[in-house]
Order: C-alpha cells, then sequence, then structure tokens
C-alpha cells in the first residue's frame, strides 16, 4: 500500500496535464512566445520525463 501511496501525486499530475493541457493550445503557446521558449520548454520537458522515468524505475543509486 505504501508503493501505490508513494506514485499517488506523479500519476495525479500525469492525469491531470493529460486531461487538460491540449497539444494543440501549448503548440500555440510556444509558437506566440517564440523559439527560444520552446527550445527551453522542449528541454524542460525531456528533463521532466527522464526524472520520472528514473523514479518509476528506482533510479537513485540505493539498493534495496
Amino acid at each position: 500500500m505504501k508503493t501505490l501511496l508513494r506514485f499517488a501525486p506523479v500519476a495525479f499530475l500525469a492525469v491531470f496535464f493529460t486531461l487538460f493541457m491540449t497539444s494543440c493550445a501549448a503548440i500555440g503557446d510556444i509558437f506566440k512566445a517564440g523559439a527560444y521558449t520552446g527550445i527551453i520548454g522542449v528541454i524542460v520537458v525531456i528533463a521532466v520525463a527522464i526524472w520520472l522515468i528514473s523514479k518509476l524505475f528506482g533510479g537513485g543509486g540505493r539498493n534495496s
């Protein structure tokens, strides 16, 4: 049960962004803001995705 509760906030955020952030709106906002904002946004999204994958699959260097 503790393991399930540990991933609940991450799952909630994933569902929230999936339901409420449409890709068309996000792309339109990026084009309005400019190229540098888009590049920074892509880097941030990739970094967050790598961080989430490492957390889900036991990254962090602890061997239990």
